[in-house]
């Protein structure tokens, strides 16, 4: 898919573990074990839909392929499989 409502990205992020830190813009981080790691992203007050370009820029912010990405937000990826796939990266 080339773009995403940002209310699905918001809904899968908050499923695979990540906790809102309202800021400026809506800043999610992920949780593991109760404990915040350096795995972050941002989704924006104004955007309602995520393209293709800031889609790649959030890949990078977690770490992820874009094909990886997509199945975070689809929800193939499930958070054990990211937590594990972040720890073979050397990320966790």
């Amino acid at each position: 898919m080339s773009a995403y409502p940002t209310r699905r990205i918001r809904t899968a992020l908050l499923a695979k573990g990540f906790r809102q830190d309202p800021t400026h813009h809506e800043m999610y981080w992920l949780i593991v074990e109760g404990v915040k790691t350096p795995v972050h992203t941002y989704l924006s007050h104004g955007i309602r839909e995520y393209g293709s370009a800031l889609l790649g820029m959030m890949a990078r912010e977690l770490r992820l392929r874009r094909s990886e990405l997509n199945a975070l937000i689809e929800c193939p990826l499930g958070l054990t499989e990211y937590v594990q796939l972040l720890a073979q990266r050397g990320t966790l």
